[in-house]
């Protein structure tokens, strides 16, 4: 097997002018492997990288051109970051010897009944799903694999949704472990801003957000929950039951992810160390993820700008559920640096390369 550590791949990107296709070409532009190649957009075709992503220096010149099929041929490496429903009709049109990310949720689910209820179209299929972390289990509290052997060799893979990323972490050592019962979880999430878009709606306005807090999808209607459900059944769940509420908090990036569930029946009488083992077993060999010390807990501030996921775990015994609080970079591991690190695997690359742990601070 010829080794791929010392070649070049040539990266394009859909959406560019985006959030999650300017994240994406952050991370290119340092990565050791990739050369940036033809960048497009919508309705910024014709603008130069630098009058939407101002920051990207070293890209500023690039022009925009209009996303076609055409546009992204001759490319090993080939990013959608376009809107939910969009990114299906392009990577029909693209070489089966391409690498193709979909930033979007198009190629996430499954179940295409869960797909036309919670997006209202046609599914266009399911691809290999892009968090290497995920958890594989027997539902007997055996661990069997995890995500990252299924990504190898791969040419077309899903990343999966910020939201879900966060509340997989946090959960799924105890789901997988048999130690938590999927059958009653809560998930209340602080989101940034950036989650939402670059769309101009007034609900995104600094007026309307700054110094404000606002549930959104509330009462079961977010997109993500049918991908959360899915991936703890991956991670061994036999059946899931989630109530899941997004809210938007004045900041431009991070989630932070409060989730807990009950005690699974038998393991009632388990204490806070048993608890934390669990979870310290399932990450103990993670590059991105990571238990933080006891008494020690997640922010997004820490986050900032890695591809890094701070996780803690806590035990309330009077209730008799575990708390799980999960801090993540929603551009980065929520996103552009799951891509990248899902792409490293793909294309027998280190996984780590081209992604720092570090974040920006203060």
């Amino acid at each position: 097997m010829v080794s791929t550590e010392s070649r070049t791949f040539r990266v394009a990107v859909a959406g560019a002018s985006g959030y999650a296709g300017g994240e994406f070409l952050r991370l290119a532009a340092r990565h050791p492997a990739l050369e940036v190649g033809t960048l497009t957009a919508h309705t910024n075709a014709g603008a130069r990288l630098g009058a939407t992503q101002p920051h990207l220096r070293s890209l500023a010149d690039r022009v925009l051109e209009p996303t076609t099929p055409e546009a992204l041929a001759g490319h090993d490496v080939v990013v959608l970051g376009l809107p939910h429903g969009a990114s299906g009709e392009i990577a029909a049109q693209l070489p089966d010897d391409v690498l193709v990310l979909d930033l979007g949720a198009d190629h996430r689910l499954a179940s295409a009944a869960d797909w036309e209820k919670f997006y209202g179209s046609a599914h266009a299929g399911t691809w290999p799903y892009g968090l290497p972390e995920l958890l594989h289990a027997d539902g007997a509290g055996a661990v069997t694999g995890a995500q990252r052997d299924h990504l190898a060799g791969a040419r077309r893979i899903a990343v999966p949704g910020c939201n879900v990323t966060a509340v997989t972490l946090g959960l799924q050592p105890g789901v997988a472990a048999g130690l938590v019962s999927p059958a009653d979880v809560v998930a209340v999430l602080a989101n940034g801003y950036s989650g939402a878009g670059k769309s101009l709606k007034p609900h995104l306005l600094a007026a309307e957000g700054l110094g404000s807090a606002v549930p959104y999808a509330v009462g079961g209607t977010h997109r993500h929950i049918p991908e959360i459900v899915q991936n703890l059944r991956t991670a061994g769940a036999p059946e899931v039951s989630i109530s899941f509420t997004p809210t938007l908090v004045p900041m431009s990036r991070g989630i932070l992810a409060t989730v807990t569930a009950r005690l699974a029946p038998g393991h009632e009488d388990a204490t806070a160390a048993d608890v934390r083992a669990a979870w310290a077993a399932a990450y103990a060999d993670e590059p991105f993820v990571e238990l933080l010390p006891e008494g020690q807990w997640p922010t997004t501030a820490a986050t900032l700008g890695a591809n890094t996921a701070l996780v803690q775990v806590a035990l309330d015994a009077a209730a008799g559920r575990v708390v799980t609080v999960t801090a993540i970079d929603n551009l980065v591991k929520g996103t552009a640096g799951q891509a990248v690190q899902a792409m490293n695997l793909a294309l027998g690359l280190p996984e780590t390369a081209g992604l720092v742990t570090e974040g920006v601070a203060p």
